[in-house]
């Protein structure tokens, strides 16, 4: 049975990183669930306070990482609040929109859009603006994924 109580944490771990890729997937929830089914299975004990206060200060980084690194991104290449929350809306939308390819066409046509319709950009500042966008989607994933697999190591060193 212990077979069974790990595969379906180490599955929710999984899931976990898919969210870096589909947003949609709250990969933070994924991962807390997975050591509340940990507690369940088998103890709670290992848990304390510290655990908590570890994996708190990781999720908070999760959430700065992400904000920032989009923000940067189009930032860097002259877009406004404007094009981040473009960019914003693209990323949760494209991958439904655009099953493939969405993940990184829909950041990039949010920001442009936003550019465009909200700041009256020219087209081209604003296709650059949107190639900004999907820079910092790729960077906040990267970032997001390296904290992720943090947030796990330090589980399995305090779980095992």
């Amino acid at each position: 049975m212990e077979i069974v109580y790990w595969s379906v944490i180490v599955t929710l771990f999984i899931i976990g990183f898919v969210g870096l890729i589909y947003p949609i997937i709250p990969s933070v929830l994924f991962l807390l669930a997975g050591y509340l089914l940990y507690g369940v299975f088998f103890s709670f004990e290992p848990f304390g306070w510290f655990f908590w206060l570890i994996q708190s200060f990781f999720i908070i980084l999760l959430f700065i990482a992400d904000y920032i690194a989009n923000m940067i991104g189009i930032q860097k290449y002259g877009g406004s609040k404007a094009g981040v929350w473009g960019s914003t809306i693209g990323l949760i939308l494209g991958p439904f929109v655009i099953p493939f390819l969405g993940i990184l066409l829909g950041p990039f046509i949010g920001a442009v859009g936003a550019e465009l319709l909200v700041n009256k950009r020219d087209f081209k500042n604003s296709l650059k603006i949107g190639f900004g966008s999907v820079i910092g989607f790729i960077s906040s994933v990267i970032t997001k994924t390296i904290i992720q697999i943090l947030m796990i190591v330090y589980f399995f060193i305090v779980v095992l």
